[in-house]
């Protein structure tokens, strides 16, 4: 049995389908996401510290687990699971919950698109707590999910001038493309902020419970091998230089329409 949608089923695909992406306000408690916040803070401290990993540019993975599961439910009670089944068509959908912890300090990462183009998913982002362009309100390039855009071309045809920060207060939910160009952006406060993530059709969601477990930290893009520090470092003291090593790689192949 469906839920009684509380969203405009029609205005939100009809965002998606020419902006990549669409806010919905006021979906999840804010009382439970304070209790959430509170919860990641004392796991965060509790966990074990590795280097690199995203450590260097603040940006961590995290598995939220069991803790997170009641934000799942709210989204189906407000109608945009259901929004987006119907969206989806029949395609698989298979949900993964996974959260973006934006550390204090972080740098803004490269743009960047969820997995390849050709395996597109959706994704509702949560604001766990109010987020700002001072605590690193993610950065969009609203139309960019529309056709393919290898970065030599992404670059040339300088579509980061679409730039467009969107902000939240807890508990609003930003529902986009995995296939829009975005990336996370400099925490300048002196507190976490975590994002989190329910993708619907992600390859890699898992065939078990998708919030079953404890809150666990993981390693973003960078390895926490030396070699991948060093990456990660010499990416923070220099962005450029990976900006300039994606284009050369675009030249040669799309491999599989990846953003790289």
């Amino acid at each position: 049995m469906k839920s009684q949608s509380l969203v405009d089923v029609d205005l939100l695909q009809n965002e998606l389908t020419t902006s990549g992406y669409a806010v919905v306000p006021s979906v999840v408690s804010k009382e439970r996401l304070s209790v959430l916040t509170t919860e990641l803070a004392a796991a965060y401290e509790q966990a074990e510290r590795f280097r690199g990993g995203g450590s260097v540019t603040g940006h961590l993975n995290c598995f939220p687990g069991r803790r997170a599961r009641f934000a799942y439910t709210e989204l189906e009670e407000h109608g945009i699971v259901d929004a987006i089944l119907d969206m989806r068509g029949g395609r698989p959908n298979e949900v993964r919950a996974t959260m973006n912890y934006n550390l204090p300090g972080s740098v803004a990462q490269h743009y960047h698109i969820d997995g390849l183009y050709v395996d597109d998913f959706v994704i509702c982002n949560v604001a766990v707590v109010d987020t700002t362009v001072v605590n690193g309100a993610i950065d969009l390039l609203p139309g960019t999910h529309a056709a393919f855009l290898p970065y030599w071309k992404f670059a040339v045809s300088r579509t980061p001038q679409r730039s467009t920060r969107v902000e939240m207060a807890q508990g609003d939910v930003l529902v986009r493309k995995s296939n829009l160009w975005h990336r996370g952006m400099p925490n300048h406060t002196g507190s976490p902020r975590p994002m989190l993530s329910v993708t619907f059709g992600e390859k890699s969601a898992p065939a078990s419970d998708p919030f079953g477990g404890d809150i666990r930290f993981y390693p973003n893009w960078y390895s926490t091998s030396r070699l991948g520090e060093l990456r990660e470092r010499v990416f923070v003291a220099a962005p450029i230089s990976y900006s300039a090593y994606r284009f050369a790689k675009s030249l040669r192949g799309n491999k599989g329409y990846s953003s790289y």
